[in-house]
């Protein structure tokens, strides 16, 4: 085997990448549940805080399994660097602050999660940043927003709710000759699915309470780019404001990591089935699925969606379909029973949310109608249940909806 892991396939990566064993050599990856550390001498805590010796200080900023993960995902990602969050949005927030002063301006796409919007439209002009929504699959309109002081580009693809795909690799040229970043959530495609530092992306953005925990226990965030760029702009924000991922989190999400690529390729492989059959209900007025020939981005997927490779690998595990109507949208939840109802995704357990209501609700009406989302939508995560099993209670649901 090749001694360096950057050569290694994706699941040994997933599994070997970015372990540290004690001097006891246990198997599963240790658990440090500390706050600060001991030093041998007051020489040494004097060199270590200089930053002349290796070493940890204090787990806020620094912890050796909270650095198992960040090495792991970062490995994955083909990433320089990653730096792990407290949560998916200390992960949104961290990187936006980092980059941004009064008088910037951002581009970002209209179909954003909901507090990614809040953040923008409420944090940013409290500091004098400027944010221009887009068409988040019309690749002119991100063309005619960026401005000699735009300083962020915020992409989400797939974005929430609705699935749009953003054309990651044109939208970073047109971006870079501006000078701005690229910040890529890439949540809903995975890194299994999609590599946006390879589409020229700057930093990329993970809720890790997503997919790569991938059972519904433990909150984390990360963000991943050149270890230059993380180091410069966003070493000092971790270490004097604290959105520390916990130590146990960690843990937690570097296990979750060892079943990613398994997980997701199953998820996806069910979903593909899924959207045919929701398509093809006489009930349902419109599904989006990447994978499906009929997203109206398709092409533009077949490129991204391939873990960095030539070829189309998966669709990912989420399905949007329009029910018409709030009142249709419930009745299909409430007849729901193998598939909960629950406002998460990327786990394990199949889960269904109503968008307008739930996740996008602090969005206006006006800005839910710009990105299409009307009433009658409803967001399904596919799990890892029998195929058969969710067919059939979907199927059922959506006669009754």
């Amino acid at each position: 085997m090749t001694d360096d892991p950057r050569d290694w396939e994706i699941p040994t990566r997933l599994v070997r990448g970015g372990t540290m064993r004690s001097p006891y050599g246990e198997t599963a990856e240790a658990l440090y549940l500390t706050q600060s550390f001991v030093y041998d001498s007051a020489q040494s805590a004097d060199a270590r805080f200089a930053g002349d010796e290796p070493g940890y200080v204090y787990s806020r900023y620094g912890n050796p399994t909270v650095q198992m993960f960040e090495d792991r995902l970062a490995l994955v990602e083909g990433a320089e660097a990653c730096r792990a969050t407290a949560s998916g949005m200390a992960a949104v927030q961290l990187a936006l602050v980092g980059l941004l002063r009064s008088g910037d301006h951002v581009v970002a796409g209209r179909a954003l999660f909901g507090s990614c919007r809040w953040i923008l439209n409420n944090w940013g002009p409290r500091y004098g940043v400027e944010t221009t929504f887009v068409d988040a699959a019309d690749t002119a309109a991100w063309k005619a927003a960026i401005r000699p002081n735009t300083k962020v580009v915020f992409i989400e693809s797939p974005a929430n709710p609705l699935l749009e795909i953003t054309d990651i690799a044109a939208v970073a040229a047109m971006s870079h000759e501006v000078g701005a970043r690229v910040l890529v959530d890439n949540v809903f495609a995975t890194p299994i699915f999609q590599k946006p530092l390879q589409l020229g992306a700057d930093i990329v953005i993970y809720s890790a309470t997503k997919h790569i925990d991938g059972q519904g226990r433990v909150l984390g965030g990360a963000i991943l780019g050149a270890a230059k760029l993380l180091d410069e702009t966003y070493r000092d924000f971790i270490r004097h404001t604290g959105p520390a991922l916990s130590p146990f989190n960690a843990w937690v999400l570097l296990n979750g990591l060892v079943t990613l690529d398994l997980r997701v390729r199953a998820q996806s492989a069910t979903a593909a089935t899924l959207a045919d059959r929701i398509a093809a209900h006489r009930k349902v007025r419109q599904a989006r699925y990447p994978g499906r020939a009929d997203h109206p981005q398709h092409e533009v997927a077949r490129r991204q969606l391939t873990g960095g490779g030539n070829e189309m690998i998966g669709g990912g595990n989420l399905i949007a379909f329009d029910l018409g109507t709030q009142a249709a949208a419930f009745n299909f939840l409430n007849a729901l029973q193998v598939v909960d109802i629950s406002n998460n995704l990327g786990d394990a357990r199949s889960m269904a949310t109503h968008p307008t209501t739930t996740t996008h609700r602090s969005m206006t009406e006006e800005a839910r109608l710009e990105i299409g989302l009307t009433p009658g939508w409803v967001r399904l995560n596919v799990g890892l249940e029998g195929a058969g099993d969710l067919a059939r209670d979907i199927e059922q649901a959506l006669d009754g909806a």
